[in-house]
């Protein structure tokens, strides 16, 4: 009998033996990071999800599903879409969700990224079909909070929470682009006359003031005379006529009356 070959293959076995025993308990430590859970399986059977730090599956029997916790930022590919006034726009827009429930989001949906990427996509048009181009670009933060709205309420069976979702862009047609630039034009020039008729409405309101003040001081006419002689005499080309008041050639005819009448006297 051969004792050296027992021997040999005996310590075969037993090397081959302690491998498989290194690889099975190899493979049922587990390690899961604080940002992450572990879904367990149990013979096809759900367990529960466990984590973070260092645990133990029991091999062959045992399988687990990693779910990643942190928030995930997903961007909705430009979406084509007709307002509810018949313009015809391309939006799109990002959205940011997480797992809030690790089992629901394994055991209830195949791919949750996938179908909330769908989901959101069918949503914005759907939300840009029913509002209006005017609250599309001026009110923007009511298509965010009703997609937010409606994406995470279609999602939440799944264990995924929506915590926000904002409309990146909105590409109008060249049509509609012009006809806004006519349209915020006619609205300066609008603005513009506005302006410009409040302010001779003002200037009127003064002149009045003015015109009143004037005809209870004689006196202020002629000092506007003088001062309107002034500003015309700065230009050294210009003829003036000086207009006399007629108080003034009346102080002289009653003179030479009383200087004719004199001497009518004395004769």
């Amino acid at each position: 009998m051969n004792t050296g070959g027992v021997l040999g293959s005996a310590l075969c076995i037993g090397i081959g033996v302690l491998i498989v025993g290194i690889a099975l308990l190899a493979s049922s430590v587990r390690v899961v990071q604080e940002y992450e859970r572990g879904v367990i399986f149990r013979l096809g059977r759900l367990i529960g999800a466990k984590g973070p730090g260092l645990f133990f599956l029991i091999p062959i029997i045992d399988r687990m599903v990693k779910s990643d916790l942190r928030i995930v930022t997903l961007d909705i590919p430009s979406q084509e879409a007709i307002t509810n006034d018949n313009v015809t726009v391309k939006v799109n827009a990002v959205a940011y969700f997480r797992v809030i429930d690790p089992q629901r989001s394994v055991v209830q949906v195949e791919d949750f990224r996938r179908a909330t990427w769908q989901i959101a996509q069918t949503s914005l048009r759907s939300v840009i079909g029913e509002a209006e181009l005017d609250e599309l670009l001026a009110h923007r933060d009511r298509i965010n909070d009703k997609l937010a709205y409606i994406i995470d309420e279609q999602t939440e069976p799944w264990g995924i929470k929506v915590s926000l979702v904002e409309v990146k862009d909105v590409e109008l047609p060249p049509t509609m682009q012009r006809a806004m630039a006519r349209q915020a034009e006619a609205e300066r020039e609008k603005r513009a006359k506005i302006i410009h008729a409040e302010g001779e409405f003002q200037a009127a309101q003064q002149l009045k003031e003015a015109a009143h003040v004037m005809a209870l001081e004689p006196a202020t006419l002629q000092l506007r005379y003088l001062q309107t002689l002034t500003e015309i005499a700065a230009e050294k080309n210009s003829t003036l006529i000086f207009p006399v008041p007629i108080d003034v050639i009346s102080s002289f005819t009653d003179l030479a009356r009383s200087v004719s009448k004199l001497a009518d006297k004395d004769q």
